[in-house]
C-alpha cells in the first residue's frame, strides 16, 4: 500500500496522545485510528480512558469500542482492520492518524506479522484448561519438549507467552519460532508515514496516572466493572485483565478495600507505562521521541 499521509502517535498511557491527535485532526482534517488493545472493547470506556462522546464528535474515530468483552481481539485482526481504515482515509484524501500505546500493533503496521494461522476456540480452551492445572515451570517444560526453539526465547515467568506458544504448536504442529521465520508484509513502508513517541518525565507521568485513575472512579469506572463482573466472563479474557479491572473486582468481592484496589490499579498502570517506553525504545527505532509540548509543531512542520 502506498500511503503518503499517515501519522503514527505512540506514547505511554496518560501522556496526552488523545489530545494531540484531536488537535492534529482539527488542523489537518484527519481520521483518528485506535492502536490501543484495550480501547477496542465497548464494555470498558471509562477504565481504559477511551475518548468521550464529545471528543469523538470533534473528529472521525475508528476502531474504538467495536469489540465485546467476550471476544479475544488479536493483533492480526487489528492489522487487517487498521489497513482498511488507513486505505479509506487515503482514498478520502484525509490524514490517517494512528494513535495508541500497544507496541505490537505498531510493529505489525511497519514490519508485518508472520502468517501464524488462527487458533481455533477449541484448541485455545484446551490449552487454557491445561494452564489451570499447571504452574509456569511445568508449562515451560512442556513447551520445551514440544517446541524447544520457542521455549528458549521465553522466560519461565512469562505465562501468557508460554500458553500462546503451546496453542500454536498444538494447532499447527509448528512452533512460533519457525512461523516467525516467514516474513510479514508491512502495511506502511519507509517514507509513507511520520512516527513520534511522546517522551514524558517519569515522575510527572506517574502523578497524572494516579489523578486519572481517581477521576475514572468518580466518573463511574466501578459501575462499569460491576456490569462486567456480573457477566461471569472467563477472567483470562483480555478485557478482564485491563488495568484496574481485576483489583476492582476483588473489591467488589469483598477481598480488599476500594483504596487498596485503586492503589494496585495505579501501580499496574505505572509499571505498564514503563514497559511501553522500554518496548518502543528497543523494538521500534522508527519512532522519533518528542516532548509532548513540542509534538504538534513537529508533526505540522
Amino acid at each position: 500500500m502506498n500511503v503518503k499521509s499517515a501519522v503514527l502517535i505512540a506514547g505511554p498511557t496518560a501522556s496526552g496522545k488523545s489530545a494531540l491527535a484531536l488537535e492534529l485532526a482539527a488542523r489537518t482534517g484527519g481520521v483518528i485510528i485506535n492502536a490501543d488493545s484495550m480501547q477496542v472493547y465497548r464494555d470498558l470506556r471509562i477504565i481504559t480512558a477511551r475518548p468521550t462522546d464529545e471528543e469523538m464528535n470533534r473528529a472521525p474515530h475508528r476502531l474504538y469500542g467495536h469489540v465485546g468483552a467476550e471476544e479475544i481481539y488479536s493483533a492480526g485482526r487489528w492489522l487487517r482492520e487498521a489497513e482498511t481504515e488507513i486505505a479509506a482515509a487515503h482514498t478520502d484524501g484525509k490524514t490517517a492518524i494512528v494513535i495508541g500505546g500497544t507496541g505490537l500493533y505498531f510493529s505489525a503496521l511497519l514490519k508485518g506479522l508472520s502468517a501464524v494461522p488462527e487458533v481455533s476456540v477449541e484448541v485455545r480452551q484446551q490449552i487454557r484448561d491445561l494452564g489451570d492445572t499447571k504452574e509456569n515451570e511445568a508449562l515451560h517444560a512442556l513447551l520445551s519438549a514440544r517446541d524447544p526453539r520457542t521455549a528458549a526465547e521465553i522466560r519461565v515467568s512469562d505465562r501468557q507467552r508460554i500458553l500462546r506458544a503451546l496453542e500454536v504448536v498444538e494447532a499447527t504442529g509448528r512452533g512460533l519460532a519457525e512461523w516467525r521465520e516467514e516474513p510479514g508484509v508491512p502495511v506502511l513502508n519507509s517514507g509513507d508515514y511520520q512516527a513520534i513517541f511522546l517522551e514524558t518525565d517519569r515522575e510527572a507521568l506517574g502523578k497524572r496516572i494516579d489523578v486519572r485513575f481517581d477521576k475514572m472512579l468518580i466518573e463511574g469506572a466501578l459501575d462499569e466493572v460491576t456490569r462486567l463482573k456480573v457477566r461471569n466472563l472467563d477472567p483470562r479474557m483480555p478485557a478482564m485483565k485491563a488495568h484496574g479491572v481485576p483489583w476492582l473486582i476483588k473489591y467488589l468481592n469483598g477481598e480488599m478495600t476500594l483504596e487498596e484496589a485503586a492503589a494496585q490499579g495505579k501501580r499496574d498502570t505505572r509499571q505498564y507505562a514503563k514497559r511501553q517506553e522500554t518496548w518502543f525504545r528497543n523494538q521500534l527505532p522508527e519512532f522519533q521521541w518528542v516532548k509532548p509540548d513540542a509534538a504538534l509543531a513537529k508533526l505540522l512542520a
